[in-house]
């Protein structure tokens, strides 16, 4: 899939189509970077009105493409290190979403399985 990055587009927008791909996961913008195998605090989370622009550092336009083989490491980097975005993944476990620290090697598609065996078991 490619998103496309630029100042005018909403989180929500980019939510959306992240979240078209992998139906167990979901990406939340925040105002702060977290550290590697850390959470980021709910606090910083940036509400999905804002635009792109209203988030970011780095202001580059452009398209990032994203496998289902890019683990949840690489995305995060990627989004922060081209665009200056402070990005979480969060997988669905049941009814809640948790934060993917501890399993930030995994790839989108591993975190996107477990998150659906997950969510069925709750049912």
């Amino acid at each position: 899939m490619k998103i496309t990055i630029n100042d005018n587009r909403k989180i929500s927008v980019l939510q959306e189509e992240f979240n078209t791909v992998f139906p167990y996961l979901k990406i939340e913008f925040f105002s702060k970077p977290h550290l590697a195998g850390r959470g980021s605090a709910k606090q910083y989370m940036n509400p999905n009105s804002k635009t792109l622009g209203e988030c970011r550092t780095i202001h580059n336009k452009g398209e990032l493409i994203i496998n289902p083989q890019t683990t949840v490491a690489d995305l995060e980097e990627s989004f922060r290190k081209l665009y200056g975005l402070s990005v979480q993944v969060f997988r669905k476990s049941g009814k809640v979403w948790l934060e993917t620290t501890v399993t930030d090697n995994w790839t989108l598609e591993e975190q996107n399985l477990q998150g659906e065996a997950l969510s069925k078991k709750a049912v």
